[in-house]
């Protein structure tokens, strides 16, 4: 990831953070700077770590939030959120997909490659 597409994931998770402090979610552990980092989850067989985006409580159930901007790598993007859809569905937790203008057609596109129809995208 450049540094352009960082900076513009932080803006979007801020804005993301404000939109769900706004609604009623508590707890909030995002991954951007001034808050507290979400668990990662090591990746069996890999070295590499999937980290929500997001991580917040409303109702007393946990809910999984991941930014999701056009990617250069999707096949990447695509099993992170299967991976957290599954942990999610496991825990009788809840994993949402929040998107911005611009990458509306990107998320629907990606959600429909890897089966995840029945997930409506947060759009700010």
């Amino acid at each position: 990831m450049t540094d352009a597409d960082k900076q513009e994931s932080d803006k979007l998770i801020q804005k993301s953070v404000n939109h769900l402090e706004a609604t009623g979610f508590e707890h909030i552990k995002a991954d951007i700077e001034g808050y507290e980092t979400p668990k990662s989850y090591l990746r069996k067989g890999t070295d590499s770590k999937i980290t929500p985006d997001i991580v917040a409580i409303k109702n007393g159930r946990k809910y999984f939030f991941d930014i999701s901007l056009k990617s250069k790598k999707p096949k990447l993007l695509k099993s992170k959120w299967l991976f957290l859809d599954t942990i999610s569905r496991m825990r009788s937790e809840r994993f949402r997909i929040i998107t911005t203008k611009g990458h509306y057609k990107f998320t629907d596109n990606m959600l429909e490659d890897i089966n995840l129809t029945n997930k409506e995208p947060i759009k700010l």
